[in-house]
Order: C-alpha cells, then sequence, then structure tokens
C-alpha cells in the first residue's frame, strides 16, 4: 500500500490551514525579503527531501517566493533520497543548494572511530551529526534573515507548541509554515498536487534521515522511532534544531549509563524529547494564536511491542544489523506491520 493510499486525508479544516501557510509564505517574502544589490535571497527552505519539506518546496515555487533551497547531503543518505534530490534540483525554479561534511573531518572520523560508532555511543553518534549536519547548516544559513522548515506540531511532544513564527534566535527567524497541518493534511497535498515523494515513504519510513540511523517503523510505533532507534529517547538529538539556550542543546552530551539502556519494551522512555535537535527553540516566542496542541504521533492507537529491557542499545543496534533487519544501506524491514496495511 502507498504512503498516499494510508495516510492521504485531509483533515475538516485543510482549505484554511492550505490558505494561512500560503499567507505565511507571502508574507515572510515581504518581510525577510533580500537587501538591495544582494544576489541571493535573504530567506531559505531547509529541505531534508521529506514529505513535509517536499510540500514546502512545492509551494515555495508554486508561489514565486523569493527563497532558494538547501538540502544537507551528509554522505550517509539512502539512494532513494539522493534520486529526489536530482529530481528536486532538475524540476525547481527555486535554487537548489547541497551542501555537504567537510571531506577531511568526516573521513578522519571513520577513520579513527569506525563506520559504525555511531552505534557504539550518544557521543560519537553527535559527534558524527556535528560532522555531517551541524557544520554544514551552519554554512547553509549564513547571511540569511530566515529560514523556512516543516515542523509540525503533531511529530513530536517536543513540538507540540512550535509556533508558525519562531524570532527567539538573535541571528534569524524560523517560519514553520505547516506547524498546524495533519500528517493526513501533508499526503492529501502530496496527492492533489502530484508532488513527488521519497519511495521509503511507500515502505513505512515517516521520518528519514542517514541511512545507518534511520529504519523502518511497525503500526502504532512514533512517527520517529525509527531515527536512532537504540538510543533512549532522552539522547536522540543531532542538534540541528535545538537551540544555544536549550536544555536539549548538543553541547550538553554528558548521558549517564543509564541513560543508554532500554526502558519499557517497544516504546519510547520521554516521547517529547524525541528529536534530531534541529528544531528545539528557545523561549518559542510565537505569533500563533493556538500553540497547546497534543502530540498526536502514533500511526494507529495500538502499541507494538518489543526491544530488550537491560540490554545497551549499541547492543541492539548491532544485534539488529547482524539479523538483517538492518541492512548495510541503514534500511530496515517492517516485520511487525498490520497485514491490512502491507
Amino acid at each position: 500500500m502507498s504512503a498516499i493510499t494510508l495516510n492521504a486525508k485531509a483533515s475538516t479544516t485543510f482549505a484554511a490551514k492550505l490558505a494561512h501557510t500560503q499567507a505565511l509564505l507571502q508574507q515572510a517574502a515581504l518581510e525577510f525579503a533580500r537587501d538591495a544589490g544582494a544576489t541571493s535571497p535573504a530567506l531559505t527552505l531547509a529541505c531534508s527531501l521529506g514529505a513535509e519539506d517536499m510540500v514546502l518546496a512545492h509551494l515555495v515555487n508554486a508561489l514565486a517566493i523569493d527563497a532558494d533551497i538547501f538540502v544537507l547531503e551528509t554522505g550517509m543518505l539512502h539512494t532513494q533520497t539522493l534520486a529526489l534530490l536530482a529530481q528536486l534540483q532538475a524540476t525547481s525554479t527555486a535554487p537548489v543548494k547541497v551542501y555537504r561534511p567537510d571531506a577531511q573531518a568526516a573521513a578522519g572520523f571513520v577513520a579513527r572511530e569506525g563506520e559504525k560508532a555511531m552505534y557504539n555511543s550518544i557521543e560519537l553518534r553527535k559527534a558524527c551529526c556535528q560532522i555531517r549536519k551541524m557544520e554544514p547548516l551552519e554554512r547553509a544559513l549564513t547571511g540569511k534573515k530566515a529560514w523556512i522548515t516543516g515542523l509540525r506540531r503533531e511529530q513530536s511532544g517536543t513540538r507540540a507548541a512550535v509556533p508558525d513564527l519562531d524570532r527567539s534566535d538573535a541571528k534569524r527567524a524560523k517560519l514553520n509554515p505547516l506547524a498546524d497541518w495533519t500528517w493526513g493534511d501533508v499526503w492529501h497535498y502530496i496527492a492533489s498536487n502530484a508532488v513527488a515523494y521519497n519511495p521509503l515513504h511507500d515502505e513505512f519510513y515517516p521520518s528519514i534521515g542517514c541511512a545507518p540511523c534511520t529504519r523502518a517503523i511497525a503500526m502504532g510505533e512514533d512517527f520517529r522511532a525509527g531515527r536512532w532507534w537504540w538510543e533512549s529517547e532522552a539522547a536522540k538529538e543531532c542538534g540541528l534544531h535545538v537551540s544555544p539556550h536549550s536544555s536539549l542543546a548538543p553541547t550538553q552530551a554528558n548521558f549517564a549509563a543509564s541513560e543508554v539502556k532500554g526502558g519499557t519494551p517497544g516504546r519510547s522512555q520521554n516521547s517529547e524529547l524525541k528529536e534530531c535537535g534541529l528544531h528545539v527553540g528557545k523561549t518559542q516566542q510565537s505569533e500563533s494564536s493556538a500553540l497547546a496542541v497534543p502530540a498526536q504521533a502514533n500511526l494507529l492507537a495500538e502499541q507494538v511491542k518489543g526491544g530488550t529491557p537491560g540490554r545497551s542499545q549499541s547492543e541492539v543496534a548491532q544485534a539488529h544489523v547482524a539479523a538483517g533487519d538492518v541492512k548495510p544501506e541503514g534500511r530496515a524491514e517492517a516485520k511487525t506491520l498490520n497485514k491490512e496495511a502491507a
């Protein structure tokens, strides 16, 4: 079953949400317009090539918003993601810029720590994210007045109060035009506008990152359950969306040994902290009227059991690799999917 067939169910207020999103983008284009004589836009879209960001890329192009689009090509993306990147570059009227990690830093890390270092400790995984995501992100945002993201309040507890416009960072504003969209709204837009999307979504990957750190999810798991699945929820940050003043900031990465042990089987230890780190704001000064929207991150109400209490998360990750649940390119088999959705 395709992701469109499974998920494309618009909310009753979708038309109003779409109009609001379009207005936000158009207003941002005016407020964060490029300076006279500037050769590039002052507004940029951070595109992970996930479903939400492909919707936003389509809107930026359809509305002729004066913004460019950037992608962090970490060197560890799935082949399907790279193919979608090439398609976006070929079809987008807005410029698409690709930022890659420093080749020497990335090669040096692998030489010192090994290709599977991210499974061995939280500190090593965060060090990898720093090289492959954080440093390129800083380059991508240099000189920008504002950036656009695909954050939605429904994605996780941490994101439940995401504002439409976040001005808490003195360097630049962050615009979240899909903040009040549901997962069904996203896929309704994709279906209605023939938006290209990552085929991994058809294989039960709602959230897609680097290949070694992403797996498919089973019915009932959180949207982001397939990201860094071997870690406790409190550790799941790469730093991309964590502000310097946030308690989740990647610089505060000293976790006790107990924090990398498995907790309740099959469930996150703290779903509210399930983040890659990119999108956790400071005080999140909101220009939205309704922020306290509860997270609805389950695909189904049914809980999916799994995991092995007491085993270290690196052991669990290596067991997945050894068992073939996680393939060399980082993909996973969703072995417990409901047959009706298969």
